[in-house]
């Protein structure tokens, strides 16, 4: 299994892409860093680098994400999507590996 990203989320990045005219070709790159009140903390970037032998790429509502293959045990079956309500607004993730998280759902334990 995979990170997946929803429709609603790839056309956030697409609108993103578009508004900030990125070139073509640039992906969404999928990762954690450590940090975050609970250990590792999410991370999303757009960047047109990827390595064939680190990264694994796939194609999602027509967004090319991509995620480092050390991340991938961390983030196996995670679902990134976007909301855009009255109470909040962003990019939130799904991860069935998080046994831990902050109450804001920006870090997590695994």
């Amino acid at each position: 299994m995979a990170v997946v990203i929803t429709e609603k989320a790839a056309g956030e990045v697409k609108r993103i892409l578009e508004d900030q005219k990125y070139e073509e070709g640039t992906k969404l790159r999928i990762g954690i860093t450590a940090g975050g009140c609970s250990g590792f903390s999410y991370s999303l970037t757009l960047e047109k680098e990827f390595d064939d032998e680190k990264d694994s790429k796939y194609d999602y509502h027509g967004v090319e994400v991509v995620v480092d293959k050390k991340h991938a045990l961390y983030l196996d079956g995670t679902t990134v999507d976007f909301y855009d309500g009255i109470d909040r607004r962003g990019f939130a993730f799904n991860n069935p590996n998080a046994t831990r998280s902050c109450g804001c759902g920006s870090s997590f334990q695994a």
